[in-house]
Formats: C-alpha cells, structure tokens, sequence
C-alpha cells in the first residue's frame, strides 16, 4: 500500500524512533494524514499519554483503517518490487523495496550485529499485530551487485513516482514501482544468489516483523508458508553506498578525577596530543577527539590495546569503552547508565562542545565511523557490537510504502 502521488508529502514522515511525542506532535500539527497519526498515534490523545497506553495501539489500527478508507493509502493492484533513493549532501544511495523472508531472520541468513531489548521488541510486535502490518520498513545491506546496479541505474534515468525534499533535513527522497516481470524475475534471481543480508539499521523493528511472521505461522493449521506474514518489508542498499556516521559519547563528571589526572590517566593507553580550541576531527581508526575544559586533544590508541584479528576488539567503539568509558570513569553498562549520552554525528562537533561547555557534561568523546566492511565482518562472524556503535544516515522516511500482512 501507498500513499496517491499527490499526497506522498502529507502522508510521509520521519520514522517512529527518531523523534519524541511531543515533536511528532508538532510535525503532524493539523495535517490529519500524516503517518504520525498512525505511527505515533499518543498524539492522537492529550497531551502525557503513555505511547505504550493500550488505546494507544489500538488508534494506531484505527487510524491505519481510516487512511484507507479515505485513499491516503492505496494498495497497489500487483506485486511489485519498488526503488527508494535518497540524496544526502550530493550523495545518492539506491534502496529496493523487497519483501524479507521471516526464516531467514529466525535461521540467521539475514544478520544481526546489535543485540535488541524485550521491551522495544514488544513494543514494535503489539503496533504490527495490531494494525496487521509493517508500516515502517527495515534497512538493509546487501554486497554490492554489478547487475542490480545497472538495473536501478536503469530506472533512476526515469521519472520517478515520487520525488520530493523532506521537510527539516533537506534531504531528497525519490521512488520508483517495477512493474515489469522480466525485471521483477532478475531481481528476485540476483537476491537468491546472496549468501546473505545484513541488518544496516532497524533491528528492533526486524525482530518484531520477524516474531509476529513466525506467531502467526503457528496460530494457522493451514499454514503454508506462501502467505503475507512470511515477509516483512525491507529497503535493501548496496553495502558500498551507505553512509555510516560517527556515534560520539559525552559524559557527566570524571569519576573523582581532576582534568588533570584524568588527562594523566589518559597516557598510558593513548598518545595524547593537545589541539587547542578549534574543533578536531579524529582522523582515521584508532584516534578518538576528547573535548575538555574548552581544549580539543587527539588520543591515539597505543599498539597493544586492541586487537586486529578480533572484528569487535580492533573497534573504536570497544577501545573507547575499555580503556576510558569503563576502565577511567567506571561506567559499566552504556544502555542504561545516566551519566553517559550519546550524540549522532549528523550534529556534528559542536552539539558536542555545546553540551560540554554548557556545564551539563564535563567532557566529550569523538570516535572515527565503523565502516560497513566492520559491520559484516562482525555479522558474518556472528558476534555483537558495542551499544551505540553506528549511526546511519539518511533515515529512511516512512509512509512511502506500507506492507499488510494478509
């Protein structure tokens, strides 16, 4: 199902978890086709309303009854694969719309590298039982693919079905339907070779899609494993076009520490090398930037410290949280302590300064980005990442496309 060209822009929005209710509420504001109404649907209730009130998630099946009766969501007459594009500071990266296959999650085909949470788990399988569909697409990566290339090239050299600039990011997002069997026939060919799909970003959203998939397997004596709740809807990009942003930390206090001391403590693990006050970049693996006292230092992790055999102990990401995250300042659990936070690269150095020179953290660290390479090494060896590793950029905008699952 998807939105009439004419209403993509009313319709589509930013996905569930990157924004709060109270943004959500401001974004949909008294537009009444906005997909927050459905994906945020605590907005549909005054204002404090729990998002995980049972009324909740049963507006958000209400709503998503209401978007089709009133033709903001149209299902298409056949199946189809789709082309979803997004250009982000000159850069474009091609996505195909595809229906993931349930088994393959649950018998690891498509890979993991983030461990998920019962309870957001819960949360995304009580919206899809609910409204008996994948509203919101997962982000995939595949390896790169020269046929599938020149297929999507292929199409993109046409008009698109939608192409618009989103709101807030600026970024631009454009959509194709392949319509054509033959082309329909070679897609679904070139993903049968692939010995695998990777999990980019949503892995939340693919265990719950999965989970229900495989639940409503067992509550029917007539499955056959042909029907809608076998898939779950994914965008698929080839692996060298994603953008993997740096996924920096800040910190409350020092753990007891002077700067002084802590700088100190710094050097038997680090090259520590003062910047001075303008902003510094780390500029490849293994150099962090900490941010302190108004000052920038370049840290560069010593030899020894890590592990280049180990495809999780060779990353910035768990040296950072060995050597100083846990070993200097005592923060054991990045998911659930308080005095750390974590800031998006796509807010750039300066969020960090910002919250640092604003008194409400003491100091920041910058960490270079993992690359896609890292992430399917570690998938393919079956390990997981550090919390809050990768950050992935552009989102992908939901309300474009939804998959119902009968």
């Amino acid at each position: 199902m998807r939105p009439p060209k004419n209403l993509v822009e009313q319709v589509e929005s930013r996905p569930y978890d990157v924004l709060n209710s109270e943004e959500a509420r401001a974004e949909a504001g008294d537009n009444e086709k906005s997909l927050y109404h459905i994906i945020k649907p605590e907005i549909n209730f005054e204002p404090g309303t729990s998002e995980y009130d049972p009324r909740v998630y049963q507006s958000a099946a209400e709503q998503f009854e209401l978007f089709q009766q009133k033709g903001w969501l149209v299902q298409d007459d056949k199946e189809q694969y789709y082309i979803y594009a997004q250009t982000m500071n000159g850069k474009t990266q091609y996505g195909l719309v595809v229906g993931a296959y349930v088994n393959d999650y649950l018998t690891g085909v498509i890979k993991k590298h983030e461990l998920t949470r019962r309870d957001k788990e819960e949360d995304r399988m009580k919206h899809v039982r609910v409204c008996n569909a994948n509203i919101e697409p997962v982000f995939f990566a595949y390896p790169d693919n020269a046929a599938l290339d020149a297929l999507i090239m292929r199409y993109a050299a046409t008009e698109p079905e939608y192409d618009f600039i989103a709101p807030i990011d600026g970024f631009r997002h454009r959509f194709w339907v392949i319509a054509d069997p033959q082309d329909i026939a070679a897609i679904t060919a070139e993903f049968a070779k692939m010995p695998a799909l990777y999990i980019a970003d949503g892995h939340h959203r693919s265990a719950a899609a999965a989970l229900v998939g495989a639940e409503k397997a067992k509550q029917n004596p007539h499955h056959t494993g042909k029907e809608e709740y076998n898939y779950f809807m994914a965008v698929c990009f080839q692996a060298s076009q994603l953008t993997i942003l740096d996924y920096n930390r800040v910190v409350k206090d020092l753990n007891g520490m002077t700067s002084e001391q802590f700088l100190k403590a710094l050097e038997k693990n680090f090259v520590v090398v003062c910047k001075g006050p303008e902003s510094y970049k780390p500029q490849h693996l293994h150099e962090f930037s900490l941010y302190l006292d108004g000052q920038w230092y370049s840290l560069t992790a010593k030899p020894g410290t890590y592990d280049d055999k180990d495809p999780i102990g060779v990353l910035d990401v768990d040296i950072s949280s060995r050597l100083i995250i846990d070993e200097l300042l005592g923060i054991k659990d990045l998911r659930s302590d308080n005095r750390i936070d974590f800031v998006g690269g796509l807010r750039g150095l300066e969020e960090l300064k910002h919250r640092v020179d604003s008194g409400e953290m003491r100091m920041a660290l910058a960490l270079y980005p993992v690359s896609m390479q890292q992430i399917m090494d570690i998938a393919d060896s079956g390990k997981i990442m550090p919390p809050k590793a990768t950050w992935f950029e552009p989102k992908l905008r939901s309300g474009l496309i939804i998959h119902k699952l009968q």
